[in-house]
């Protein structure tokens, strides 16, 4: 058999193993925090945001944007059924409570109608997530907002590069997060980075992230009980060669969907990822929706592909129907209203998408996907 094909994994260079093993060698006493501060910069500038802050994970990013945004018990934040729990997760951390929306047909991200429909006199954000590097329509989104009220807070980790009308990922909303997880498009292994043009929140992050110490304070006068996030220099140093090499490395993305697309070209019952006219996708995960009348729900898809050596995820199943979320009142009333979500879900699949692949592993896939489902 040939060489397994993996699901997700980096390009690395000899840029990303120079960076680190200065910061490894040399990043201390006055060089110390010179990695974070230059990735902080690179990566704001690329997103086109005033403050960028580096932090242990993407997690951690919506936990600070939730609490600096003063959400907290008896506050509600509507958030995407379909999507990663770690989009969710902070809600819980900071006392408020999620509420399920249904996502679009197309692009697999949360629909704008569905979030005006839960909005209530609880509702303090909406959370967004660009589910595989698709992209919500956020005219629609920030109307909503505007006229509620409401804080937009982004969940760009999946989406580094893709763009709404000219803009990017992270610059959608009022603050952003992003992850660096090894799997991800720019990675550091573990890691991420919140984003924002708001002076006021990125103030109240800076003291959050450090055990409520202000920033510049020297005598460790904390405030308040707060966090204790931040990333590590070595990890900053391969951010930063990954944000420096930006262009390349979307491309690769969109080069590889591109691979998939021609292979499965005229094939009927496969969905691949959806891209507006208005927006730029990056194909963080190359995801396959099989017509249910194919028979090939993901599960099963997914151990017919495990037989011939190719790695393969489930599309997230609906947060609603967790076991992390039994009993809570609002996962009840969103598993018989998220009929969008519960209608892709079983029947979705990542591909490979590891920005090594080569085009040839794409074919064998994209083969491999045909002779299984018996189509042509």
């Amino acid at each position: 058999m040939s060489d397994r094909i993996p699901i997700a994994g980096p390009s690395i260079t000899q840029r990303e193993i120079d960076y680190a093993t200065d910061a490894a060698t040399n990043g201390w006493y006055d060089r110390a925090g010179e990695y974070p501060r230059r990735f902080e910069a690179a990566f704001a500038n690329y997103i086109g945001v005033k403050h960028a802050v580096s932090l242990p994970s993407c997690t951690s990013g919506l936990h600070l944007a939730l609490a600096a945004a003063g959400v907290g018990p008896g506050d509600e934040v509507i958030v995407p059924d379909l999507t990663w729990i770690a989009s969710a997760a902070p809600i819980s951390y900071v006392g408020a409570t999620a509420v399920f929306a249904d996502v679009d047909e197309n692009t697999w991200c949360v629909c704008a109608e569905s979030v005006r429909a839960c909005i209530t006199e609880n509702t303090k954000a909406i959370l967004t997530v660009d589910l595989y590097g698709g992209i919500s329509d956020y005219a629609a989104l920030r109307a909503i907002a505007d006229e509620h009220g409401l804080k937009i807070i982004e969940d760009a980790a999946e989406a580094i590069g893709s763009e709404f009308d000219g803009r990017k990922a992270g610059a959608l909303g009022d603050v952003a997060a992003f992850s660096f997880h090894g799997s991800k498009t720019f990675t550091t292994g573990e890691g991420g980075m919140l984003v924002t043009d708001d002076d006021a929140l990125h103030a109240r992050v800076m003291q959050l992230r450090d055990h409520g110490r202000e920033p510049g304070d020297v005598h460790f006068n904390n405030t308040e009980v707060a966090f204790k996030y931040k990333m590590p220099p070595v990890a900053a140093a391969i951010g930063l060669a990954q944000v420096e090499r930006a262009e390349e490395l979307v491309s690769r993305k969109r080069e590889i969907f591109e691979w998939y697309r021609e292979a499965l070209a005229g094939v009927e019952g496969i969905t691949l990822n959806h891209e507006p006219a208005n927006t730029k996708n990056t194909f963080w995960m190359v995801t396959a929706v099989l017509d249910p009348m194919l028979e090939w729900p993901k599960e099963k898809l997914m151990a017919a592909l495990e037989v011939e050596g190719i790695d393969s995820r489930p599309m997230f199943h609906p947060l609603s129907s967790l076991p992390a979320y039994e009993g809570h009142a609002e996962a009840a009333v969103a598993r018989k209203r998220n009929a969008v979500s519960y209608r892709l879900s079983p029947w979705g699949i990542n591909l490979p998408s590891a920005l090594n692949l080569t085009q040839e592993q794409v074919q064998r896939v994209a083969e491999t996907l045909r002779g299984i489902l018996g189509v042509k």
